[in-house]
């Protein structure tokens, strides 16, 4: 520390919301802090972008009828301006990662088409569509529709043909029983028991991010999720031993993610 200020993750910054065993919070506006950050310093990228689902529209949340307003943030004026925010904060964030670094995005079907379409435009080749099935989705409340029980995540690095990617093939074959890892990942909504610590509209379990970590990263790497929310992402980098850096412009989260990542072991 200098004048008040930290290095991480190549970049110098006023005090971070949190900063603990290698793991830091940032509160601020992505783009202007992605903006600073040092080119290439980033091993991996896991983003869980907003889905633009806050139209005035209601959802079922344990049986009971929920609006689906998240707040401002999940607020956009048409498909231009959703398309728009995809491609700067994704272009901002192609800057970031390594040569041969990838990101990880995942969303619904409101949004995740234009993120693919995005990441093609900004330069990126995508290397899987992985579907993640929920085992337990809520039910459809119009009973007009096949219940909604999938979300996509999708895997890119930049299209460059010297590109070395890390994947752990044979660690993901190991915890296949031996086969090879599919795209189409299975297993329920995050649990009670991982939302001890407040309340998020989106929070990922942990159980997806283990898999999503393990598969591209060594220990020792840098993961930057610049819409950290909750802070799954960053739980689980620091239970695996990676150095993790989380972005949001929402205190109240980073309020929920400090206290997970203080409860992790």
């Amino acid at each position: 520390m200098v004048n008040n200020e930290y290095k991480y993750g190549g970049v110098l910054m006023t005090k971070p919301y949190y900063h603990k065993n290698k793991s830091i919070l940032i509160h601020a506006d992505t783009f202007e802090f992605l903006e600073k950050m040092k080119p290439e310093s980033m091993d991996m990228i896991f983003a869980d972008p907003p889905y633009f689902l806050s139209n005035g529209g209601f959802s079922n949340s344990g049986g009971k009828v929920v609006s689906v307003n998240k707040g401002e943030w999940d607020k956009v004026n048409g498909l231009e301006e959703k398309h728009e925010f995809n491609r700067s904060w994704i272009r901002l964030a192609k800057k970031v990662l390594k040569p041969n670094g990838t990101i990880w995005i995942s969303g619904s079907f409101h949004n995740i088409y234009s993120v693919g379409m995005a990441l093609e435009q900004e330069g990126f080749k995508i290397l899987n569509n992985i579907t993640w099935q929920k085992t337990n989705p809520a039910p459809n409340l119009s009973c007009r529709y096949f219940t909604h029980s999938t979300e996509t995540i999708l895997w890119a690095r930049k299209d460059d043909k010297k590109a070395r990617h890390y994947y752990n093939y044979e660690l993901m074959k190991e915890i296949n029983d031996g086969k090879q890892m599919k795209d189409v990942w299975t297993g329920g909504l995050t649990s009670k028991s991982e939302k001890w610590a407040g309340k998020h509209p989106t929070q990922k379990p942990e159980y997806l991010l283990e898999r999503i970590i393990l598969a591209s990263t060594k220990e020792g790497d840098y993961i930057l999720d610049p819409f950290v929310g909750s802070g799954t992402t960053g739980v689980v980098a620091k239970r695996l031993g990676r150095k993790f850096i989380g972005i949001d412009a929402e205190r109240d989260y980073l309020k929920i993610a400090k206290t997970r990542l203080e409860n992790v072991k």
